[in-house]
């Protein structure tokens, strides 16, 4: 599941980047840059999808670029003046971990850990 964030690009004179999601009550964040928004925002998320379950509650649909610029209500206050940018955030379920045996290619498994180590 994908969810649409709001990225805040920085002025001149700011250095961080914020993320606010507009389908996700209270679901916001910041980064020193937009990698790290970016990273930022998958935490968050996936802390605030983990609140939202446990309260018992049902997942917001995820709305689309069109849906939130008319629907959302916050939506003049956050880019009022802004540069901004929408960018894909995926939510995936962390569950109960799961034991497999893969046989692959040394170096495949290398690009992996060379990719999931930065």
């Amino acid at each position: 599941m994908k969810y649409l964030a709001l990225f805040i690009l920085p002025k001149k004179n700011e250095s961080s980047v914020g993320v606010v999601f507009p389908d996700i009550p209270d679901c916001c964040t910041s980064g020193e840059n937009i990698d790290h928004a970016y990273k930022m925002a998958m935490e968050i998320l996936d802390i605030r999808i983990g609140d939202i379950k446990r309260e018992g509650k049902s997942l917001p649909k995820p709305h689309t670029i069109e849906q939130i610029k008319t629907e959302w209500q916050d939506w003049d206050e956050w880019t009022d003046g802004e540069e901004y940018a929408f960018m894909f955030v995926p939510y995936i379920p962390t569950g109960k971990p799961s034991k497999y045996t893969v046989y692959m290619n040394d170096d495949l498994m290398a690009r992996i850990d060379d990719v999931t180590n930065n």
